[in-house]
C-alpha cells in the first residue's frame, strides 16, 4: 500500500486511508509528551504534486483505496510487483460501482486533454484547421488514449508507471532548476561588475566576500537524520528532555498524519532548526533559495540512508533500524551548501556562452522587428500623402461643381489626377 500513496507523497502529503494509534511507551514520562489527542490527527490536507494529472491520479487511487478487494492485494503487494503491473491486474476484480466512476474519471481526463489540445492550437494560430486528437493525445503517456471511454487494465498500469517515472525526476528537475538559478545570480553580479569603476568594482567585491563569510559563520549543522540532530529536535521543538529521547515516540511525534510512515514533507521539517542555523530571512548574506535547495539535500540523504525499499517513504521499522547504525550514532560532518558549489566553472561557461547566443537572437529579431515598423511607417507616409493628394483633387473637383457656371465636362475630367492607385489592406483602389 505505501507504494501507491509513495506516488503521491514522493514530494507533497498524500491522504492516509489507514491511520491508527500510536502507544508512548511506558518507559517515558507521558505527562511530558505533547500529544493533545493520542488517538485523533488531523487528517492531511491533500497537495498538488505539481504533475499536470495529479487531480486525475489522486482521484483514481482514492477510489480504489474505496474497494475492499483492491485493499486487501494492495496491503500484499510489494513496490516491485506494483511497478512491473500486477496489482494493475487486479482491477478486473473491483466492484462495479468502482469501475463505473474510473470510467467517468477517464472521460474527464481525455475531455481536458483535448480542451488543452485545442487552447495550444488556439495560441498557435491553429483557428480553423482540423485537429488530429488522437493522435495529439499520444504525447500524454499516462492513459490508454485508444481507448477513451473506459479505464481498464492498461490505464492503471500507465498511469503507476507514469507517475513513478514522473516524481523520480522531480528532484534532479529541481536541482537543475537551482543551478541555473544560481549561474544567472553569478553571470548578474558579472555584469554589473562591468557597469563600474575601478573603484566601485574594488569596493563591491570586498562587499561579496565580506557576505560570503558572514553566511558561512554559523553554528555547527548536525548531520541530517543523526541522533543529535533528532535529539536537538526533541529538546527544541518538542520540549522534551533529551535524556528521554527514544526513537519510536520521536517518530510518532513527527507522524504528522498518523499513517506510520514519514513522507518527505514530513522529513524535511525536522531540518527546520537545523536550517535555523545558517539562513534567516532577514539578512543580507542568506538566500533563502538556496535554504530550500539544503533542506532538498539533507531529506535526499535521509533517503538514500533510510528507506531500504525505495518507496519514498520511512516507515517506523526502517526508521528504528536506522537508529541502530553507526552513522546515527557516530555521523560524518555535514558539508553545507557553500562548501559544494552548484556548478563547475565549465558549466558556468557553457551558460553564459548560451546567454550570449540567445541575447544575440534576441538583437537580431529585434532588429528585424525595427524594420519591419520602419518599413510600414514609411507606407503609412506614403498612403497619407496619397490620401491628401486626393482628398484636395476631390475637393477641388466639388468647388467646380458648385461654380455658377461648371466647365465643360472634360475640363471636369482633367481636374482628376491621373489613374492612381492606393495600396491598402493588401487591395488596390484606382481612381
Amino acid at each position: 500500500m505505501s507504494y501507491l500513496k509513495g506516488l503521491l507523497t514522493s514530494c507533497l502529503v498524500l491522504a492516509s486511508v489507514m491511520s491508527w494509534a500510536k502507544a508512548v511507551p511506558i518507559s517515558i514520562d507521558k505527562t511530558k509528551v505533547k500529544l493533545p489527542e493520542e488517538t485523533v490527527k488531523e487528517p492531511p490536507q491533500s497537495v498538488d504534486t505539481g504533475l499536470h494529472y495529479d487531480r486525475y491520479l489522486r482521484e483514481v487511487i482514492d477510489f480504489l483505496e474505496k474497494d475492499q478487494h483492491f485493499r486487501e492485494k494492495l496491503h500484499n503487494t510489494d513496490m516491485e510487483d506494483i511497478k512491473q503491473g500486477k496489482l494493475a491486474k487486479e482491477l478486473d476484480f473491483v466492484s462495479h460501482h468502482v469501475r463505473t466512476k474510473l470510467d467517468e474519471l477517464k472521460r474527464q481526463e481525455v475531455s481536458r486533454l483535448r480542451t488543452l489540445i485545442k487552447a495550444k492550437q488556439d495560441i498557435e494560430g491553429g483557428n480553423g484547421k482540423n485537429v488530429d486528437h488522437q493522435a495529439l493525445l499520444k504525447q500524454f503517456e499516462h492513459l490508454n488514449h485508444m481507448n477513451p471511454h473506459t479505464f481498464e487494465v492498461e490505464d492503471l498500469d500507465r498511469l503507476i508507471k507514469s507517475a513513478t517515472k514522473d516524481l523520480e525526476n522531480y528532484d534532479k528537475e529541481r536541482h537543475e532548476e537551482f543551478k541555473r538559478y544560481e549561474m544567472m545570480k553569478e553571470h548578474e553580479r558579472r555584469e554589473h561588475l562591468k557597469t563600474l569603476d575601478e573603484e566601485g568594482r574594488r569596493k563591491e567585491e570586498e562587499h561579496y566576500e565580506e557576505m560570503k563569510k558572514k553566511h558561512a559563520d554559523h553554528p555547527k549543522v548536525n548531520h541530517p537524520g543523526s541522533k543529535d540532530q533528532l535529539k536537538e529536535v526533541w529538546e527544541e521543538a518538542d520540549g522534551l528532555d533529551p535524556e528521554d529521547f527514544d526513537p519510536k515516540t520521536f517518530f510518532n511525534l513527527h507522524d504528522a498524519n498518523g499513517d506510520g510512515f514519514f513522507d518527505e514533507q514530513e522529513l524535511e521539517a525536522l531540518f527546520t532548526k537545523e536550517l535555523e542555523k545558517i539562513y534567516d530571512p532577514t539578512n543580507e548574506e542568506d538566500d533563502m533559495v538556496e535554504m530550500e535547495e539544503e533542506r532538498l539535500r539533507m531529506r535526499e540523504h535521509v533517503m538514500n540512508e533510510v528507506d531500504s525499499n525505495k518507496d519514498r517513504l520511512v516507515s517506523l521499522d526502517e526508521f528504528l533500524v536506522a537508529t541502530k547504525k553507526k552513522e546515527f550514532l557516530e555521523p560524518d560532518s555535514w558539508e553545507t551548501l557553500e562548501q559544494n558549489q552548484a556548478y563547475t566553472d565549465e558549466e558556468m561557461r557553457e551558460f553564459e556562452e548560451q546567454l550570449a547566443r540567445q541575447e544575440e537572437d534576441l538583437n537580431l529579431k529585434a532588429a528585424d522587428l525595427q524594420k519591419q515598423r520602419e518599413d510600414l511607417e514609411r507606407q503609412q507616409e506614403q498612403l497619407n500623402a496619397q490620401k491628401v493628394e486626393l482628398q484636395q483633387a476631390v475637393e477641388h473637383m466639388e468647388r467646380l461643381k458648385t461654380q455658377k457656371d461648371p466647365p465643360p465636362p472634360e475640363i471636369l475630367q482633367q481636374t482628376v489626377p491621373p489613374a492612381q492607385s492606393m495600396i491598402t489592406c493588401g487591395c488596390v483602389l484606382r481612381f
